[in-house]
C-alpha cells in the first residue's frame, strides 16, 4: 500500500561497514609519538637554518638524535615494536639526519659554491637514504652471526648527521674567516662523510651496551652529569670533541670486527645431530 515503508535489507551496509577499527594498546602508540617528535625537531632545524639561526638548528638536530635513540629503546622496553613503527622511523631519520643537516650546511656555507655545493648536499642526502635502506634490508638477515649485532655496517645516519656538521662547530667555536678554499674543503668533507655512511666499514653500535656495574655506577653517573654540564656550557667545543673522537674510534671498531670475524671463521662448525 501507498504510504507503507518497504522493508530495508542491510547486507550492503554490513559489507560497507569498516572492519578492523579497534583500539591500539598504548605501548604501540608511545614509541611512534617519540618518533614524530624527532621528525618535528628535524623539520624545525630546517626552518631555523633557513632563517640563519644555525646554533638553534644544530640543537634541534641533536634533539632529534636523542629522541631517535629513545624511540627504539622505548619500543623494546614496552614490547611495542611494529612494522609501522620501523617504517615511520626510517622516514623520520631521512628527514632528520639526511635532509636537515645537508640543508643546514648549504644555507650556512655551501651555497657560495652554487652547483658544486648543492651537489655535495645531494650526495650526502642520497647516502643517508641508501644507508637507511640497507639497514632495513640487513636487519632481517638470518645468516648474520650474533656478534655482528655489536657493529653497524657503515656510519649510522644519526652519527653521520652530527659528524658532518664539524666544520660548522669549528666556525661557531673559533670564528674562522670565510674563504672559497675553506668552503671547498667543507664540500669535500661532506662527501667524505657520505662515503663513510654508504661504505661497509664497521662502526661500534651502542644499542647493545649492557648494564652498568654497581661498583662504578657513581663514577658513570658523575661522568654523564659532567658531560651534560660541559655540553650546555660549551656546546660547539664539546661537539668538536665528540665528532673527532667518533672519527678516531673507527680504526678500533674495524680491528675489533676483523678479530671477531677471524675467531668466527676459525671456530669449528657445530657437529651435526646424530641420527
Amino acid at each position: 500500500m501507498e504510504g507503507e515503508t518497504a522493508p530495508v535489507s542491510h547486507p550492503v551496509q554490513a559489507r560497507l561497514k569498516p572492519r578492523g577499527l579497534r583500539s591500539l594498546p598504548l605501548r604501540f602508540v608511545v614509541p611512534n609519538v617519540v618518533t614524530l617528535l624527532a621528525l618535528c625537531a628535524g623539520l624545525t632545524a630546517i626552518r631555523f637554518a633557513a632563517d640563519g639561526r644555525y646554533e638553534i638548528a644544530v640543537l634541534a638536530i641533536l634533539a632529534a638524535a636523542v629522541l631517535d635513540g629513545m624511540d627504539g629503546r622505548i619500543a623494546r622496553a614496552l614490547k611495542g615494536s611494529s612494522r609501522f613503527g620501523a617504517e615511520l622511523d626510517s622516514l623520520a631519520d631521512f628527514i632528520d639526519f639526511g635532509v636537515a643537516p645537508a640543508l643546514l650546511l648549504f644555507f650556512w656555507s655551501l651555497h657560495t659554491l652554487k652547483t658544486v655545493g648543492w651537489t655535495a648536499v645531494l650526495i650526502f642526502a642520497i647516502a643517508a637514504a641508501l644507508r637507511l635502506a640497507r639497514f632495513n634490508v640487513m636487519i632481517d638477515d638470518p645468516n648474520k652471526p650474533a656478534w655482528s649485532a655489536r657493529f653497524f655496517t657503515g656510519m649510522p645516519a644519526p652519527a653521520g648527521a652530527i659528524v658532518v656538521m664539524l666544520p660548522l662547530y669549528l666556525q661557531m667555536s673559533f670564528n674562522l674567516p670565510d674563504s672559497r678554499w675553506q668552503t671547498a674543503l667543507v664540500a669535500a668533507y661532506v662527501v667524505f662523510v657520505a662515503g663513510l655512511m654508504v661504505s661497509r666499514i664497521p662502526h661500534y653500535s651502542g644499542k647493545h651496551i649492557g648494564r652498568v656495574p654497581r661498583d662504578i655506577f657513581i663514577l658513570v653517573l658523575f661522568a654523564v652529569a659532567a658531560i651534560l654540564v660541559l655540553l650546555a656550557s660549551f656546546p660547539a667545543e664539546m661537539l668538536i670533541v665528540v665528532s673527532l673522537a667518533y672519527l678516531a674510534l673507527i680504526p678500533f671498531s674495524v680491528r675489533a670486527y676483523r678479530r671477531l670475524a677471524e675467531q668466527d671463521a676459525a671456530a669449528p662448525p657445530p657437529e651435526a645431530d646424530k641420527a
